[in-house]
């Protein structure tokens, strides 16, 4: 699939035999193939991705939910206990 066979066979003449016209019908018809058969691949691969996508999504907001809870639990925490650094050792 190159731009040199787009070329030749934009510059041939109106007076092509049935070969010619055969042939060029053959290679516009692998062609066509060879990009549906990319075509497929490419939408199996994005919608791989997309799923894959939704899934991070949802583990992102797990995490966010997850993440924003334990500041909630810290900062109550440091609220209604004191940090053992902050207490007296018994024996005082």
């Amino acid at each position: 699939m190159n731009g040199d066979t787009q070329r030749e066979d934009s510059t041939m003449g109106t007076e092509a035999t049935p070969a010619e016209l055969a042939r060029r019908l053959e290679a516009l018809e692998s062609r066509i193939a060879y990009q549906e058969h990319w075509l497929d691949t490419l939408d199996a691969a994005v919608a791989g991705q997309e799923q894959r996508l939704a899934r991070l999504e949802r583990l992102n907001a797990l995490m966010t939910e997850r993440l924003r809870d334990q500041r909630r639990a810290l900062q109550e925490s440091d609220t209604s206990t004191p940090h053992p650094a902050d207490e007296v050792p018994p024996h005082y």
